[in-house]
């Protein structure tokens, strides 16, 4: 199984993967609240949302999570 986005194309926008699971958490947290509150029912799992944002440069860190 290939994990997708590829963990060098993850590791550019984040310096570690340490700081790569918390970023990640954080925002699938984040993403699964936001569903339940609107009351949408996501096609896929928050954490490939998330893996997904991150990959594209769409989730910034902020320099205390640094």
């Amino acid at each position: 199984m290939m994990l997708e986005p590829p963990m060098n194309q993850l590791l550019k926008q984040v310096p570690s993967r340490y700081l790569l699971v918390n970023v990640v958490a954080q925002r699938a947290r984040q993403v699964a609240t936001e569903a339940e509150d609107a009351g949408i029912s996501l096609e896929d799992k928050p954490v490939t949302i998330a893996i997904r944002e991150v990959a594209d440069g769409k989730v910034s860190m902020d320099r205390e999570e640094a």
